[in-house]
C-alpha cells in the first residue's frame, strides 16, 4: 500500500509557506498528501503585506474527523505546522484515531523566530505545544522555539556543548528524535543538529546571503517527505537543507520576489536526491 501523510497547518493562499509548500513538496517526494487546514489566510503575515484576512477552522476539525472515521480513512504519517492552542486536543485525537500501525508523528512546533513569539500566541502556548511534542517521532524546532519549549532565555550564540544540552533537554520532553534547525558554529555555514536519544549528528550547508520567507516550511516539508520515504534522520536533514539552498538560489536574482522562495524551481533537485 502506498504511504499517505496528513499535514495539519494553516493555508496562506499567497506567499509560498505552510500548506502551499507542504502539499507540493511532500507530493513531489512520492507521498500521497492529505491536508487539514487549521486556518485560511489571504496571504502570510510577514512584513511586506499591509494586512490579511483570517478564517479559523478549529470547529471543522471534529466534524472532519467524524467523516474520516465513517469512511475508514487513515494515515501512515502526520506532520503538523502552524496550529492554535485550541486545536491541539483535536489534533491529538485525530492522530490517535486515524493512525495506521507504526504511523509517524512529525511536529514542527511553529510559534516563534528570532527570539520573539509570533503574534496571536500567548505565553501559555509552549505548554500546550508540549502535548504535541510528547510522543512525537520527530520534532523540528528552531532555536527560539526550543528556548520557549524549555523555558530558557533565547541566546543566538551557539556552541556544540550548548547545542547538545538543548537537544537532550528537548528529548526529555518526550520526543523520540530531535532536529534543531538554524544551527551555526561559523559564519559561512548553516544547518541542523539531529539527536536520536543516543548520538548527535550535524549537517551544514553553505549559508546564503539572501534570507527568504517560508524556508522553514520548505525544510520541514522536505524532512517529512524524506522520512516517510525511509530516509534516516540525518539523510532527511541533509536533503532538506540542500533543497532549501537550491530554492534560495532559484530566487536570489528576482528582486521582486520578496514574499517567498521559488521552491517549485528546485523540485527536480529534490526528486533526484530522493532516488
Amino acid at each position: 500500500m502506498d504511504k499517505r501523510l496528513l499535514t495539519i497547518q494553516d493555508i496562506s493562499c499567497v506567499g509560498q509557506c505552510s500548506l502551499t509548500v507542504a502539499l507540493p513538496v511532500i507530493s513531489a517526494c512520492g507521498i500521497e498528501t492529505a491536508i487539514l487546514p487549521s486556518s485560511v489566510l489571504s496571504n502570510h503575515t510577514a512584513p511586506g503585506f499591509s494586512g490579511w484576512t483570517f478564517t479559523d477552522l478549529t470547529n471543522d476539525m471534529p466534524k472532519i474527523l467524524e467523516r474520516w472515521l465513517t469512511e475508514k480513512i487513515d494515515f501512515d504519517a502526520f506532520y503538523t505546522g502552524y496550529v492554535s492552542k485550541a486545536q491541539i486536543p483535536y489534533i491529538l485525537d485525530i492522530m490517535k484515531k486515524t493512525a495506521r500501525p507504526g504511523a509517524l508523528r512529525i511536529v514542527d512546533p511553529v510559534m516563534a523566530d528570532n527570539g520573539v513569539m509570533y503574534a496571536g500566541f500567548d505565553a501559555d502556548f509552549p505548554e500546550e505545544m508540549k502535548k504535541l511534542v510528547n510522543g512525537a517521532d520527530v520534532i523540528m524546532p528552531n532555536l527560539t522555539e526550543a528556548s520557549f519549549l524549555l523555558g530558557i532565555p533565547y541566546d543566538p550564540v551557539l556552541t556544540q556543548e550548548k547545542t547538545e544540552k538543548i537537544l537532550k533537554d528537548l528529548h526529555k520532553l518526550g520526543a523520540k528524535n530531535v532536529i534543531l534547525t538554524g544551527v551555526s558554529f561559523e559564519e559561512t555555514k548553516l544547518g541542523a543538529a539531529c539527536y536520536d536519544g543516543v548520538k548527535t549528528d550535524y549537517y551544514f550547508a553553505e549559508k546564503q546571503a539572501l534570507s527568504c520567507h517560508g524556508t522553514g516550511d520548505v525544510y520541514a516539508s522536505a524532512v517529512a517527505g524524506a522520512l516517510v520515504r525511509g530516509k534516516s534522520l540525518l539523510e532527511a536533514s541533509a536533503i532538506a537543507a540542500d533543497f532549501v539552498v537550491e530554492s534560495i538560489k532559484k530566487t536570489q536574482d528576482d528582486k521582486d520576489h520578496w514574499y517567498g522562495v521559488k521552491f517549485e524551481k528546485a523540485l527536480p533537485y529534490l526528486i533526484e536526491r530522493l532516488k
